[in-house]
């Protein structure tokens, strides 16, 4: 039976930190001192709400800096967390706040409360309800339909999220028609991105009304609007073969002494993305049990559009799975099917996030001297898969083979739907130009003068 925090011996914790196996003698005592000070303030209560937060807060104001306090409020996020779970108490208040204002994260709520004014910064803090203006049934109905149907409907319900916490936060609206609603909105900003947006919402507001009242005339869309939106996206960085190599090599050679086998993971990451085109989700949704050894597969499973895909590897990206399980296998790494292929000591979940992967891999593009070291200039992560694509043309050109005939079977290969969406990736390089030349030089033009010989 767990004991009602906070306990009088304070047992729950000494178990907690044990639980933790933090190593440096430095983070254990300051997680005692931060949970016991904690502690200390939350038995002066009667509950545990509102008022210990802002209580513990005051006082760890006289002790630390704002900002080491701050970041000390992650270590009570945890023990909230582990409270709740234990059932050692019956709601955390700091996820009560959230809620309450509508947010997902916790320093927010956190900042707020360690504002002179709490109870003011929390009102500021507060966001529109989902859906909850004049149009919000309307729809999330529409959302609900869509994702019946078996869409994900993320980024388009994200638009109409955005549509219906302008009009809660602009009451005057709500009485009026559609038409100038959207008039509003598309006033609100004046970027390119945002003129896409409202074009797009346009178009699927008159889809809804349209579907529930079929005499509303079609609305013919504007391409426009995204043709300058698509002005302005980055152009992809294709990686030469050397590019690649040093990367390869920096990723080797990654300075990682508290884990040992992160400079391999990196490494396979990198081979995995550049010679297979993974996506970075998918690069951290593999489970053990999507590699096939025996048969020189791997897995792909419920990525973009819902794709489940098996891709047959090349003898060397298996040789480099091979080896990066035996070292996996050898660090202590569970050995379950579904334990996540690119795993780590450290974390609940043990497992590389998306955005882990992404950090990691942009660490080593800055190392390899491909990337600048500060800012969001240069080539990304996603521009492996682009390298991917072009290069693969390149050889099939230097070989001799039509890429036009491949195309189809490399739409596959990336998960795509279609073969227009592997158009996006093929960037017009210098290398591809001159071997397209060539081909044409080679095939059609002969054609071009067998016809000119026959007009004559």
């Amino acid at each position: 039976m767990i004991a009602h925090w906070p306990d009088p011996d304070r047992m729950i914790i000494d178990h907690y930190l044990a639980s933790l196996g933090l190593r440096s003698m430095n983070s254990r005592a300051c997680y005692r001192q931060v949970l016991h000070g904690f502690q200390d303030v939350a038995e002066r209560h009667s509950e545990l709400g509102q008022d210990v937060l802002v209580a513990w807060l005051r006082v760890s104001a006289e002790r630390w800096a704002a900002s080491t306090l701050l970041h000390r409020t992650r270590i009570v996020d945890r023990l909230l967390d582990h409270l709740l779970k234990i059932e050692a108490i019956d709601r955390n208040p700091v996820i009560t706040l959230r809620e309450a204002c509508n947010i997902k994260q916790c320093m927010p709520v956190w900042r707020a409360l360690a504002s002179r004014n709490p109870e003011q910064a929390l009102a500021e803090l507060r966001q529109p309800q989902p859906f909850g203006s004049v149009l919000g049934e309307v729809i999330a109905q529409h959302v609900a339909l869509m994702r019946n149907r078996g869409y994900k409907y993320s980024s388009q319900s994200a638009r109409l999220l955005r549509f219906d916490q302008f009009l809660q936060l602009n009451p005057a609206l709500q009485e009026q028609p559609v038409g100038v609603m959207l008039d509003h909105w598309a006033a609100a900003k004046s970027t390119r991105n945002h003129v896409a947006e409202c074009e797009n919402l346009r178009r699927v507001l008159t889809k809804i009304f349209r579907h529930r009242d079929p005499s509303i005339p079609p609305r013919r869309p504007d391409p426009r609007p995204q043709k300058e939106v698509v002005k302005q996206w980055r152009k992809p960085h294709i990686y030469s073969p050397a590019d690649v190599q040093r990367m390869l090599d920096v990723a080797r050679s990654y300075p990682s002494p508290r884990a040992p086998l992160r400079p391999l993971t990196i490494y396979t990451m990198l081979v995995l993305a550049y010679c297979v085109g993974l996506r970075r989700g998918e690069l951290a949704r593999l489970d053990l049990a999507d590699i096939d050894l025996q048969c020189g597969t791997i897995t792909v499973r419920q990525t973009k559009f819902f794709k489940t895909r098996i891709l047959p590897l090349p003898d060397s990206v298996m040789a480099e799975l091979q080896a990066y399980i035996k070292a996996r296998r050898l660090a202590g790494a569970p050995q379950e099917p579904c334990s996540g292929l690119f795993w780590h000591e450290q974390g609940r979940t043990r497992r590389y996030t998306p955005e882990m992967i992404t950090w990691l891999l942009t660490n080593v593009m800055r190392r390899a001297g491909l990337k600048p070291l500060q800012g969001r200039t240069g080539p990304r992560v996603h521009d492996l898969r682009h390298s991917m694509v072009v290069n693969r043309i390149l050889e099939w050109y230097k070989a001799g083979i039509n890429p036009q005939d491949r195309l189809p079977f490399l739409a596959t290969y990336l998960g795509h739907r279609d073969i227009n969406s592997t158009l996006v990736y093929i960037t017009v390089t210098q290398d591809l130009l001159h071997l397209a030349n060539e081909r044409f030089r080679a095939v059609g033009a002969p054609c071009l003068n067998l016809g000119w010989e026959v007009g004559s």
